[in-house]
């Protein structure tokens, strides 16, 4: 999911006019030669299966776990019925039609219907990477991928948890999913491949059927607008759509397993590393850049947390320091092989202290029951590591730059103030995209089959009245 965003402009075009007309011609014809070269190394394409199955590892059981343990003890197994039967689901989904519509050439918004239930798709498929004339398997990518689209839809159950109909979480990850998930990862990362910026000209045509935040020149390398933000405002949304729980601010409602909790977290974090580390899409150095940076960032976040929670409350916590350690997680996610190691460091610094205020200040002032603080820690620290994306993603600041595949180097005269006008541009977009569709989506779940469950049921907790079963015996 790396997306190096190729420049096109005149860095690219002033280097292919300065050459003559027949020069242009032999270069565009060994290109395509080279392009027709593309190879599968079999390291690489290792990898990237087993950043697949830590993806997974995400999903089932960790953020299972760390949602199952923030919640009371009555409503533990319906989270994880929830979070589990998502990922099913979303996994039948991505196989019919979510992969096509969301990588395959279309609009700027969508792809097409070409690869529906995976056609054409075989053992000989070969996907792009992010080198010339370098593939991998594109059903491991299939998978790969499949697996974001899974964990995203499970993130946004923290919104709305201990309260919703387990029909309603179905049917709005459906839609949500559809008009949601989909069009924000085809406007991100679907792309040509580096083998189509053969020249300025075939650079232009290639960029024009890219996805919509592509084009800009949006930076995400694994996922800060298409995962965390567009989870983070539909679990916001929700939070409002779906009301308080009974007994909000009256009873207690704290975790019932921190131990649950602590578990989830450090298998989201393993899981993480093929999350980040995966996206390069290739054993390589950009791997080995976001693997280290998965590492320092949510380290120096949980630490950040930890101090400042000490300072303000008299005393450090367990849930602080893991929620702290998933901050960083979320925040180094889009600049993970973009910016250099102590650029995650300080992104890392910065996100602890800012998720902190995200799930208590900003919570207050928004006034909504986020159950499991999906947006103070998803869409805040989301946000801030986007933004912060474009600042230290700059070389002068030990970060890698922007790839031009024309010229096959780091584009020159990199602009911080200009890329995060861009990543801006892409927040914004995210944010509005998944609201408009998240509050739709709501509102249709709601007429069809109601939101929430009854008061008594609710109170019962949603294990029994919604799945006949007990978490815990005694």
């Amino acid at each position: 999911m790396f997306k190096r965003l190729v420049m096109t402009g005149l860095l690219a075009l002033t280097a292919t006019m300065a050459a003559p007309g027949w020069a242009q011609e032999v270069a565009a014809q060994a290109d395509v030669v080279q392009a027709a070269a593309v190879t599968i190394n079999k390291g690489d394409n290792t990898w990237l299966m087993v950043a697949a199955t830590l993806v997974i590892l995400m999903s089932i059981p960790g953020l299972a776990l760390f949602y199952g343990g923030l919640v009371r003890a009555k409503n533990m197994l319906s989270v994880l019925m929830q979070v589990f039967t998502l990922f099913c689901l979303i996994t039948v989904l991505w196989v019919v039609y979510g992969y096509s519509l969301a990588f395959t050439e279309g609009g700027a918004f969508y792809g097409s219907f070409d690869k529906v239930l995976l056609m054409g798709v075989t053992p000989e498929s070969i996907g792009a990477t992010f080198s010339k004339g370098v593939g991998i398997s594109e059903l491991i990518f299939v998978v790969f991928q499949g697996a974001f689209a899974a964990i995203t839809c499970g993130l946004i159950v923290g919104g709305f948890a201990e309260r919703m109909k387990f029909s309603a979480v179905l049917l709005f990850a459906v839609i949500w999913f559809t008009f949601a998930y989909i069009p924000m990862a085809h406007m991100v990362w679907y792309w040509a491949g580096p083998d189509a910026y053969t020249t300025a000209e075939a650079a232009t045509a290639a960029t024009a059927t890219a996805g919509y935040l592509f084009q800009q020149g949006a930076l995400d390398f694994a996922g800060g607008t298409v995962v965390h933000i567009n989870a983070a405002v539909a679990g916001l949304v929700g939070a409002f759509m779906a009301g308080k729980r009974v007994g909000y601010g009256r009873d207690p409602m704290t975790p019932h397993s921190l131990t649950m909790t602590m578990i989830g977290a450090a298998l989201l974090w393993f899981g993480w590393f093929g999350f980040n580390a995966g996206s390069a899409l290739e054993a390589n150095g950009t791997a080995a850049l976001a693997l280290i940076n998965t590492w320092v960032a949510p380290a120096a976040a949980a630490l950040a947390w930890t101090f400042a929670e000490w300072l303000m409350k008299g005393r450090p916590s367990l849930l602080g320091a893991v929620s702290g350690a998933v901050a960083g997680l979320v925040a180094i996610t889009p600049a993970a092989g973009f910016v250099g190691v102590g650029g995650a460091l300080i992104i890392g610094l910065l996100s602890g202290v800012a998720g902190l205020w995200g799930v208590h200040g900003l919570k207050r002032l928004l006034g909504a029951d986020d159950s499991l603080d999906v947006f103070g820690l998803h869409g805040v620290c989301g946000i801030l590591g986007a933004v912060l994306t474009g600042v230290f993603a700059s070389p002068d600041l030990g970060g890698t730059g922007v790839w031009d595949y024309v010229t096959n180097q780091v584009a020159e005269g990199y602009s911080i103030l200009a890329q995060v006008k861009i990543q801006v541009i892409g927040v914004l977009v995210t944010v509005a995209w998944t609201a408009l569709v998240s509050a739709v989506a709501y509102k249709a779940v709601d007429l069809l089959v109601g939101l929430r469950v009854k008061e008594d049921a609710e109170r019962e907790g949603l294990d029994v009245t919604s799945h006949g079963e007990k978490a815990y015996s005694l």
